[in-house]
C-alpha cells in the first residue's frame, strides 16, 4: 500500500513538475494593460454634434502619449558590460627542532639519544574573474496604466509571439518623462526609470533547460 502511494506522488509530482518550473510570475509593473475611462455624455460636455469637450484635442496637437489608456513605443537598446577579476595570495611557514636528553633510571634504551624534528608550510593562491556581456534590442507598444502627479508616465506592456516550439514573452514597464517621448511617439528604453524588462519563453525547449523544484530540492539537501 505504502509503495502504491509512493508511486503515486512521484508521478504526480512529474505531471506537476514542467508548470511549476516554467509559469513564473511576471516583474513588470501590472496591470500590463488598462483601458481608458468612460468619456461623460452629459449635454454640458457635449457642446455640438462636431464639438466634443470631454475627447477634445486641438487641432494642431501632436499625439503624444499623455493620457491613462494611451499606447508609447519603447525603443529597447539594452547594452551593459561588465568585469570583475580578484586574486589573493598567502604563505606561511613554520618548524620546530627539539633532542630530548639522556636521562639516567629510564628502563630500556628505545628514547634515549631521541631527536625530534617537525616543520610545516601552508601556501594558499586564489584568483577569480567574472565578465558578464547582455545586449538586447527591439520595440515593444506599452500602454500608459498610471498618470503620476508630477506629470510622469507609468507605462506597461506585453508582446507574444506563439511559434511551433512555444510561445515567446516580451514584457516591459517603467516610468516615462513626457518630455523624452519624441515627435514618433516614441522614447528609448534607456530613459526610461525603473525599466524592468522580460523576455522568456514556454515549450518543451525552455523546459529542457529549466530545473524543477524536486531536482533543487535534492540538489540543495545533497550538495555532494
Amino acid at each position: 500500500m505504502l509503495k502504491t502511494l509512493a508511486r503515486l506522488l512521484v508521478v504526480l509530482a512529474c505531471v506537476l513538475l514542467p508548470a511549476c518550473a516554467i509559469n513564473q510570475k511576471p516583474i513588470v509593473h501590472q496591470p500590463m494593460s488598462v483601458r481608458p475611462g468612460p468619456v461623460a455624455s452629459t449635454q454640458a460636455e457635449t457642446g455640438g454634434s462636431i464639438f466634443q469637450q470631454a475627447s477634445f484635442r486641438p487641432l494642431f496637437e501632436d499625439r503624444r502619449a499623455r493620457f491613462v489608456g494611451d499606447t508609447l513605443t519603447i525603443r529597447i537598446t539594452e547594452n551593459t558590460a561588465a568585469s570583475k577579476s580578484s586574486g589573493a595570495n598567502t604563505e606561511r611557514t613554520s618548524g620546530i627542532q627539539a633532542a630530548v636528553p639522556i636521562v639516567k633510571g629510564v628502563p630500556g634504551k628505545t628514547f634515549k639519544d631521541l631527536e625530534l624534528e617537525a616543520s610545516t608550510s601552508n601556501t594558499f593562491d586564489g584568483k577569480g574573474a567574472a565578465t558578464a556581456n547582455n545586449v538586447f534590442t527591439g520595440t515593444i507598444t506599452v500602454t500608459v496604466i498610471e498618470l503620476m502627479p508630477n506629470g510622469n508616465l507609468l507605462v506597461s506592456g506585453e508582446k507574444q509571439v506563439a511559434m511551433s516550439q512555444g510561445t515567446e514573452f516580451i514584457r516591459f514597464s517603467g516610468v516615462v518623462n513626457p518630455i523624452t517621448i519624441n515627435t514618433s511617439n516614441s522614447v528609448a528604453s534607456t530613459q526610461v526609470a525603473d525599466a524592468r524588462i522580460e523576455y522568456r519563453a514556454n515549450g518543451y525547449i525552455d523546459e529542457a533547460q529549466t530545473m524543477g523544484w524536486l531536482a533543487r530540492f535534492f540538489n540543495n539537501v545533497l550538495p555532494f
